[in-house]
């Protein structure tokens, strides 16, 4: 019996399933937007402490997977897990709450507030059970939240600009205020879809190290992203998408090798 099928009896029980030290076990996944199977049996484990990348094709459904994760989307059938909480109905913020957050595509900032405001929203919203702007939040009152995402800040290279407002920052700088926003909420699992997309080299190279670091720390972190550079430098193991379908999984010398991988990626990324 799948996990799909035992929620139909017990929606809120937590769950065993998956390989062994998988802390994140998507299971039966299918979803379509008006006839259009955007994912279809999709199964993946996501290992404790690991970075996992999910690579393939542009309209491979790689952001519709981490939408669905992260209660953005809901499966048409099949089923999310999170080191044992069914992740699958839940809302955005309950799902953070329990240790999943994410870094989006297209950056999502608050522009009228400052890089160091930006910063400190997630972590004041988490610690307050509500994940949304409150204008009234007087930010110069929190002093402890302020020194962590100084230090958070000064780890992805911002400490300079703490005091601009996310508006007058290049897309480059986004992506990294967005990592920012992702890290000082200290996640059991962090997705980032793209995180170095609009980057120049070296910056995507001090995210690398950054990413690296992280994974010291024991971080579980599933990527999206196009840069091979990037995924192979970083990841564990990776799962090709083609067509909505998980067509390979493996290291990444078992990717580079795998036939499957490369037609996948013919006319677009060269694995």
């Amino acid at each position: 019996m799948s996990i799909a099928e035992d929620m139909a009896n017990e929606p809120d029980r937590g769950f065993e399933r998956g390989t062994p030290n998988s802390v994140l076990h998507i299971d039966d996944v299918h979803k379509s937007f008006a006839g259009l199977h955007a994912l279809s049996d999709v199964d993946l484990d996501v290992r404790e402490g690991e970075t996992h990348a999910i690579i393939g094709p542009n309209g491979a459904g790689k952001s519709t997977l981490l939408n669905v994760c992260v209660g953005r989307l809901k499966p048409d059938r099949g089923a999310v897990v999170f080191d044992g909480h069914v992740l699958t109905g839940k809302a955005p913020h309950e799902i953070n709450q329990l240790g999943v957050a994410r870094v989006f595509q297209t950056p999502e900032v608050f522009p009228d507030l400052t890089i160091l405001e930006n910063i400190m929203l997630p972590a004041l919203s988490k610690r307050d059970g509500q994940f949304k702007l409150n204008p009234f939040k007087l930010f110069s009152k929190e002093t402890a939240i302020r020194d962590e995402a100084e230090q958070v800040a000064e780890s992805v290279g911002l400490q300079s600009q703490l005091t601009a407002h996310a508006s007058s920052m290049s897309r480059g700088d986004k992506r990294r205020l967005e990592l920012a926003m992702g890290l000082i909420q200290h996640p059991r699992l962090l997705l980032l879809d793209e995180p170095t997309a609009g980057m120049a080299r070296h910056d995507t190279n001090a995210t690398i190290d950054l990413l690296k670091k992280i994974k010291e720390g024991g971080m579980t972190k599933v990527i999206i992203e196009h840069d091979m550079h990037v995924v192979f430098s970083l990841a564990d193991r990776i799962s090709v998408l083609a067509g909505g379908r998980i067509i390979a999984q493996g290291t990444p010398e078992e990717i580079k090798d795998d036939p499957k991988v490369k037609e996948a990626y013919l006319g677009e990324e060269q694995v």
